[in-house]
């Protein structure tokens, strides 16, 4: 594993086919703030973030997951960073330059070994925000992110390898082997993870409520707007956090959670745990049964962006 040049996952950016859709889902549903909209372009920030945004939309034919990005500490880690990924073989879509999104700052953009699109950047300003009140049920901030990969054991070894990422946790079955890999960045359990899929594509992404209380308000708010719940609500053992899985317009799956477990990383050992455990999955007993059906919501449709970079 490499030393770490990257602090904290910063922000999501999808792209749409049906830019107004998606948009509503996210201001008037999930709880999202729509600001420095352009035509075709919003950044939605969640309103007790630091971060200007933690979300971007973008209108596009394909369906697709633009970029996922991260923090660095200082302009000279994205420029160590972005010089040690181009000597080893890492195709980088820009140089290190200032930003010309909300927040300025410097970053650069490469591709994963799967064909994502990366960004790190340092000098971000920080987003007026606030304390979510007691009852709010809306997004706190976005807490992690999982892709579906067809090579997830090579994945999990490019982003120990490159970006000093560290193994959390596993989740095996005795049919199918390891599935999960739950993978770290700073104490929090996880900010990225890897599942098996049958092809590249966003798994779900997360958003992290106030507490128990207001996830739960949030859960019971979207099933009573009709959205399709994939699974929950339930507590799962990795990472002790909660969750609710939903459906989005375009089919992306988006998770409530709230309590995400941080660790002494000096002290932690990975666990690999057994998903056919039903407390595995989820600790309360409370959520619809995991299966084969409920799992292929969050198979998505394959990523149309690998190698391909963004245009903004």
């Amino acid at each position: 594993m490499t030393d770490r040049l990257i602090t904290h996952l910063r922000h999501i950016d999808l792209a749409v086919p049906d830019h107004a859709k998606q948009l509503d889902f996210f201001t008037g549903t999930w709880g999202l703030t729509a600001e420095h909209s352009d035509t075709g372009l919003t950044f939605l920030a969640a309103e007790g973030s630091p971060e200007h945004y933690v979300v971007r939309l973008r209108q596009a034919d394909d369906k697709r997951t633009d970029l996922i990005a991260f923090g660095a500490a200082s302009d000279a880690d994205v420029d160590t960073l972005a010089a040690r990924l181009a000597g080893n073989g890492v195709r980088l879509v820009s140089e290190p330059a200032a930003l010309q999104t909300p927040g300025g700052g410097y970053g650069f953009r490469f591709f994963d070994n799967e064909g994502r699109t990366i960004e790190v950047s340092s000098g971000v300003g920080v987003r007026t925000h606030r304390k979510i009140a007691e009852g709010e049920s809306i997004p706190v901030r976005l807490s992690h992110v999982v892709v579906n990969s067809a090579s997830p054991e090579e994945t999990r070894a490019w982003y120990e390898r490159h970006l000093g990422f560290a193994l959390t946790d596993t989740l095996m079955h005795p049919r199918m082997g390891e599935m999960m890999w739950f993978m770290r960045i700073n104490s929090w359990h996880h900010s990225l993870a890897f599942a098996r899929g049958p092809h590249p594509s966003l798994h779900h992404a997360s958003f992290e409520l106030r507490g128990i209380d207001e996830y739960m308000r949030g859960t019971g708010r979207l099933l009573r707007a009709g959205v399709e719940k994939i699974w929950g609500p339930g507590r799962h053992l990795a990472g002790n956090n909660t969750f609710s899985y939903f459906l989005d317009p375009h089919g992306n799956t988006v998770e409530y959670t709230t309590e995400l477990e941080q660790i002494d990383e000096d002290t932690w050992h990975p666990h690999l745990y057994d998903f056919s455990n039903p407390e595995v999955a989820d600790q309360w007993g409370t959520a619809n049964q995991m299966n084969e059906f409920v799992a292929q919501k969050s198979f998505n449709d394959p990523d149309r962006g690998l190698f391909t970079a963004p245009p903004v």
